[in-house]
C-alpha cells in the first residue's frame, strides 16, 4: 500500500478512520529478530525505494557530566571508517548506487538511517555498507582529533550567541543533576577529554542487537525485510546487562529566574519546567491544550496576547517535548530589550489564566479541526512514515498509534485539558531565563 493512498484514505474520512481495523489504513508489521532486535515494517511498492534505520538507546542523555559529547561523537564517527573502509570508501560505495546514509541522534536515541533503491544490486551494496558500519566501526584516531578541533571551534562560537546561552541555562536550571541538563554536543572542556577508548566503550555498551530498533518502509516483501533486519543487527556487540535506562526526573522544588546580560538587541526568553514522557496518559489533553496555548501559531493565546495585541515579540510559542523521561515544557519568545519585562509578565499571566480556566469550547473546536485537518500531511511520504515507525518502535508506543491519533484528538474535552494542565503545569514552579536582561551572569 503506497504512502499516497494511506494519506488520501485518512484525508477522505478521518473521523471514520478511528473505527477501522488498524491495518486497514497503515499496514504496520512488527516482530523481533532471533537476537532480540525489534522490527517495524510497512510494505510499500509505490516507489522503487527502501528507507531503513537502526536506532539504539544511545542519545545524549546517556552521557556523563565528565565526558559530555561522547554519545554524539560516537554516532557521528560511525560512518568515518569501518571494516577496512575509510570514510571516502564508505561515501563512494554509497554514491555508486545512489544511496544516502545519515546519522540519527537526539536526547534519547542514536543510530543510522539509509535510503536506497530497492533493486537487488543497489540495495545489496547499500545495505552491506550500512551493516559493516554498524557492526565494525573503527573510530579512526585521526578523524576523532579532526572532529574534536572542529567541534570545539563550533562550541566556542555558539557560546557567544544569546539563543545558546538561554538554552544552556534553561536546561541546567530545569534539570539540574539529571543528564537532560547536559548539552548534546558537549562542552569545550569535556570534548577535549574524549578518547577513542571512550567511543569504543560507549559503542559496546549501547549499540547492541538486544536494544536495537529497526524501522523499514519501502519496496520489499516481509521475507526480504526479515532478512534485512537480521543482517543489519548480526554481529553487533553482546549486551553486558540490562538495557540502559535514564534516571527519573525530579520535580522542581521552586521556581527560579536568571537574568543574563548580553549585547544583543533582542532579549531571548525561555520559561518552562520538566513536562511529560512518551506514552504519558495526559499526552493528548496536553498536546491539544498546548495547541491552543502556544503551539497553534497565530491562533494561539500566547501569540495573540504577546504579539497581536501588544506587539511585544515577533515570535512567541510553547511546546511539550516528550522523551523517555519527562521532556521539557517550554514557552519561548524574543523581544526588544526594553520590552522584556512586559513580555515576560504577559506570558506568565497568559499561562496562569490558561492553567486556571482552560480553553473555551470554541477554542477547542478550532484546535481539533486544525490538528485533524493537518494530520494527513504528517504521513504523506515514505520518509515521514519512516520517522513515525522509528518513533513508535523506540518508545514502544501502540502499533495503532497513527490510526488512533485522530480518535484521541477528537475525544479530548475542555475538562480534560483543564484537569491535565492543573495537575501537570505549575506556573509557580517554573524556571525563567532572560538573556538580554539587566543583570550579568555567566552562561
Amino acid at each position: 500500500m503506497s504512502s499516497k493512498w494511506i494519506a488520501l484514505g485518512l484525508a477522505a474520512g478521518l473521523s471514520a478512520a478511528a473505527a477501522l481495523p488498524a491495518r486497514a489504513i497503515l499496514p504496520l508489521q512488527h516482530w523481533q529478530t532471533p537476537n532480540g532486535a525489534r522490527v517495524y515494517f510497512v510494505e510499500n511498492h509505490d516507489l522503487p525505494m527502501l528507507d531503513v534505520s537502526v536506532e539504539f538507546p544511545a542519545g545524549a542523555g546517556f552521557d556523563s557530566p565528565e565526558k559530555a559529547g561522547v554519545a554524539s561523537m560516537t554516532d557521528g564517527l560511525l560512518n568515518t571508517g569501518a571494516d577496512g573502509m575509510d570514510e571516502n570508501d564508505i561515501a563512494r560505495r554509497l554514491a555508486d548506487v545512489g544511496a544516502q546514509l545519515g546519522e540519527r541522534f537526539d536526547t534519547d536515541r542514536a543510530g543510522l538511517a539509509l535510503r536506497t533503491l530497492s533493486s537487488a544490486k543497489e540495495r545489496r551494496q547499500a545495505l552491506d555498507t550500512l551493516a559493516r558500519v554498524l557492526r565494525q566501526p573503527d573510530f579512526p584516531q585521526a578523524v576523532l582529533e579532526r572532529e574534536k578541533v572542529r567541534l570545539i571551534g563550533a562550541l566556542k562560537e555558539s557560546d557567544t550567541r544569546p539563543d545558546t546561552i538561554a538554552s544552556r541555562n534553561f536546561y541546567r536550571l530545569a534539570y539540574r543533576e539529571h543528564p537532560y541538563a547536559l548539552r548534546s554536543a558537549g562542552e569545550v572542556e569535556t570534548v577535549e577529554k574524549i578518547t577513542r577508548e571512550d567511543l569504543i566503550g560507549f559503542y559496546r555498551r549501547h549499540y547492541t542487537a538486544q536494544y536495537a530498533v529497526v524501522a523499514l518502509i519501502g519496496d520489499v516483501t516481509r521475507a526480504e525485510a526479515e532478512a534485512i533486519a537480521v543482517e543489519l543487527t548480526r554481529g553487533l556487540p553482546e549486551a553486558a546487562g540490562a538495557e540502559p535506562l535514564l534516571p527519573a526526573v525530579g520535580e522542581l522544588p521552586a521556581g527560579a529566574t536568571r537574568m543574563i546580560g548580553h549585547q544583543a538587541s533582542q532579549a531571548h526568553i525561555l520559561i518552562g519546567a520538566p513536562g511529560i514522557s512518551r506514552g504519558d496518559p495526559d499526552y493528548f489533553p496536553l498536546y491539544v491544550g498546548n495547541h491552543i496555548l502556544g503551539g497553534g501559531g497565530f491562533v494561539s493565546r500566547i501569540t495573540e496576547e504577546v504579539r497581536q495585541k501588544r506587539g511585544l515579540a515577533y515570535s512567541a510559542y510553547s511546546y511539550f517535548s516528550p522523551l523517555s523521561r519527562e521532556g521539557p515544557f517550554v514557552i519561548g519568545m524574543q523581544t526588544r530589550r526594553d520590552q522584556a519585562g512586559q513580555a515576560l509578565e504577559v506570558a506568565r499571566s497568559t499561562l496562569a489564566d490558561f492553567v486556571r480556566d482552560g480553553p473555551t469550547a470554541q477554542e477547542l473546536t478550532a484546535a481539533r479541526q486544525n490538528i485533524i485537518g493537518g494530520f494527513p500531511l504528517r504521513i504523506d511520504s515514505n520518509r515521514k512514515i519512516h520517522e513515525y515507525l522509528a518513533l513508535i518502535g523506540f518508545y514502544r508506543l501502540p502499533l495503532t498509534y497513527l490510526e488512533d491519533f485522530v480518535k484521541n484528538v477528537e475525544r479530548v474535552t475542555v475538562a480534560d485539558i483543564r484537569d491535565a494542565f492543573k495537575r501537570r503545569v505549575n506556573p509557580e514552579r517554573m524556571v525563567t531565563v532572560v538573556v538580554g536582561g539587566e543583570e550579568e551572569a555567566k552562561p
